[in-house]
């Protein structure tokens, strides 16, 4: 039996998935329209991003106010998911799922905003990004820690069990919104990245919508990644560079957020499908992995911008802007395909793939000297 002849299953037809189409369309047309009146908004009451010739390389102040934008193309795609999912007779579990989800990305949206604005402190973001976590873990968005206990062939008492789930849920979410944060240095890359990463979350949710995965995880993953597809696809022309308008933390970070429920999501039955999803994520995690270690065998502040992000390096070894941006969307597509090809082989033998990325991975960044801290490419303190 080849790989792909059980693609779409039998439960569900695919026409089932394709009624959620009003979703990324209203995602899209909510986004486009909101970004356009945050950047004028924005740009009236000076609200921007200005250049300071170090980490901030772009030449004239940048309109901020994006992350607002997509928050609301996120929001119409989500309020229409919901009126398809009106008349369809859906447990009132998967609205409540919806709607903590909405609210988690608005905490961390409004979270990244006061610091685009104030400045605040990173020990409040964290606390911010705590508070967003609570709000899944107050929907009942957790993960299933059944697989643990058939792993260990052991039953994992009550509080242990729920202790885990705090961990994960906001271990998830501290990682996502962080990562998709420190990506978010040239125009268009953040949001691209995203897009295609969310993509391939939607695949994956397609096809386990079709073989009737859950009743209640099933409508939830495709609303929420067609609703984040579209609000980032409305940002985007905005965004490209040159860019009119940043997303700023609030975007980077209510990003970050609705792709670490969406990898929560995944963990509802088996784990293969929550491997899968956060190898779709890897581009971030690697970025995020590379900049920590660096940082550590250079001796240099862990928590300190600097210019030695992956993308960062690329420009500074003479690429262009754009040639960075293109070079990323493509190490983003890898992982995401291979996230998604490895979804449909049994785990333990995905998981040696895995393992073997992983390796292959830090190999070139070591052998391409991506560890190094040198030049302007050393730590900037403020």
């Amino acid at each position: 039996m080849m790989i792909f002849d059980d693609i779409i299953g039998p439960a569900r037809p695919i026409t089932w998935v394709l009624r959620f189409w009003p979703v990324l369309l209203a995602a899209f047309a909510g986004s486009l329209a909101a970004t356009f009146l945050c950047k004028k908004i924005a740009l009236k009451f000076g609200i921007v991003d200005k250049p300071d010739a170090t980490v901030k390389t772009h030449k004239k102040p940048v309109a901020y106010l994006g992350g607002v934008g997509i928050l609301i193309g996120l929001t119409v795609g989500v309020l229409a998911g919901i009126a398809c999912l009106g008349s369809e007779g859906f447990s009132a579990a998967a609205i409540k799922w919806l709607l903590g989800i909405l609210a988690g990305a608005a905490v961390a949206c409004f979270v990244g905003l006061a610091d685009d604005i104030f400045d605040i402190k990173p020990l409040q973001k964290i606390l911010g990004c705590c508070l967003a976590a609570v709000v899944l873990l107050l929907a009942g968005v957790v993960p299933n820690l059944n697989f643990i206990s058939g792993i260990l062939n052991l039953q994992l008492p009550g509080s242990i069990e729920k202790l885990l789930e705090v961990f994960i849920v906001v271990f998830f979410v501290l990682g996502a919104t962080n990562s998709l944060n420190l990506l978010d240095g040239l125009d268009g890359l953040c949001a691209g990245v995203t897009a295609i990463i969310t993509l391939a979350m939607l695949l994956l949710s397609v096809h386990l919508a079709t073989w009737g995965f859950s009743e209640t995880g099933d409508p939830v993953r495709i609303i929420i990644c067609c609703g984040l597809v579209g609000s980032v696809f409305g940002f985007l022309p905005f965004n490209r560079h040159p860019a009119k308008i940043f997303m700023g933390d609030a975007g980077s970070m209510l990003l970050g957020f609705t792709i670490a429920a969406i990898m929560i999501l995944f963990a509802e039955f088996i784990p293969r499908w929550w491997m899968a999803s956060i190898i779709v994520f890897g581009l971030p995690i690697l970025d995020t992995a590379v900049a920590m270690v660096r940082r550590l065998l250079n001796h240099r502040p862990l928590f300190v911008s600097d210019r030695g992000h992956i993308y960062d390096q690329m420009l500074d070894r003479g690429m262009s802007l754009k040639k960075t941006v293109a070079i990323c969307y493509v190490l983003a597509g890898t992982y995401a395909a291979i996230g998604v090809v490895m979804s449909q082989i049994r785990t333990k033998y995905a998981a040696v793939v895995y393992v073997l990325v992983f390796l292959v991975s830090a190999f070139v960044i070591w052998k391409k000297g991506y560890l190094k801290m040198e030049g302007f490419r050393g730590a900037i303190h403020k």
